[in-house]
């Protein structure tokens, strides 16, 4: 159980982290529905510094489980908030963008959990 955890774990941190730095780094398939769904210009930053800030974490779980822990709990509630806002933007096509981040984190945080 312990090599799914690490490999599901660094697969999850990796999808994470991709999100963090294409928001950075500002490319257009993430901007795009950012404006389209009223995000705030300003809060871009603060959005991706928390994506990558919770990819880290779940690096950093594997060796301080209680990171790794409250790190997937924060990513978990940071994607359920992107679904909402897809859902409030009513663009219902989307939504399961958001929900392909939170499986692999639930599934690492599952792992984490029972190891």
């Amino acid at each position: 159980m312990n090599i799914a955890y690490y490999i599901v774990g660094t697969v999850a941190a990796l999808w994470v982290g991709f999100s963090g730095y294409s928001l950075f780094a500002q490319k257009q398939f993430v901007v795009d529905p950012l404006n389209d769904y009223g995000v705030p210009r300003s809060w871009w930053n603060w959005l991706a510094t928390a994506k990558s800030v919770g990819a880290l974490g779940l690096i950093v779980g594997f060796f301080i489980p209680v990171i790794g822990i409250a790190a997937a709990v924060g990513v978990i509630l940071y994607f359920l908030g992107a679904v909402a806002t897809t859902i409030r933007a009513r663009s219902y096509k989307t939504t399961i963008f958001p929900v392909l981040y939170i499986v692999p984190v639930a599934a690492a945080l599952a792992l984490q959990l029972t190891k």
